[in-house]
């Protein structure tokens, strides 16, 4: 499938958000927001997980929306702990909405951007409107307060994350009875197993 991109800049709560917009060739059957991780280690919307995640959802007829958090390439703001970074999120979903308002919303994010996500979910069931699914890979579980996530979220791990391991991942999962897919081999950064995701998420999605 060819792969439209767009980039765009919102107006956020702390500057300018930069942006991108990646498009299905067919009319939209479903919006992604797509959180990448922490900024201040080096995390971008152009992470290769992201991406991942974004193309992924665009094969599956999804229009995946993502941002430069606050700090982060021509994004405006500093880095706000998770707490801004919901914020801006929210206004992106607005967007999204505006533009596409018969959609439903999916939230999916790597590492920190599953703290974002797994927050604005909240936010969201909260106001009565929560999103159709949660995609979260690399769950920041041990690392950030993670909030509960609905039954059906797909958890993707790395059997060999050293930056949040798998047991803190499990002892967050356990409770809330999820299963977590695991990556045999694959470290924080899913290093040569990027393919497993995108085919792990599709496989999912179908269920």
């Amino acid at each position: 499938m060819n792969i439209h991109s767009h980039k765009f800049t919102l107006d956020g709560h702390a500057g300018k958000m930069q942006c991108l917009l990646d498009l299905p060739d067919s009319e939209p059957r479903g919006i992604a927001l797509v959180a990448h991780p922490h900024p201040l280690y080096g995390g971008t919307m152009e992470n290769k997980v992201a991406q991942t995640l974004a193309r992924t959802f665009v094969n599956m007829g999804y229009a995946a929306a993502r941002f430069n958090f606050r700090g982060v390439g021509e994004s405006e703001g500093v880095h706000d702990d998770g707490k801004g970074e919901v914020d801006d999120m929210a206004i992106m979903y607005a967007h999204m909405r505006e533009r596409y308002p018969d959609l439903p919303v999916t939230l999916t994010g790597f590492s920190f951007g599953t703290f974002v996500q797994a927050q604005f979910q909240q936010r969201l069931t909260a106001e009565d409107r929560p999103a159709e699914r949660l995609v979260l890979v690399g769950a920041a579980a041990g690392k950030w307060p993670m909030p509960p996530v609905p039954q059906d979220t797909i958890l993707i791990h790395g059997e060999l994350d050293d930056t949040i391991t798998l047991q803190e991942v499990y002892d967050w999962a356990r409770p809330l009875d999820i299963p977590v897919i695991v990556i045999p081999g694959a470290d924080h950064f899913f290093h040569r197993k990027l393919g497993h995701i995108k085919n792990l998420v599709a496989q999912m999605w179908r269920r």
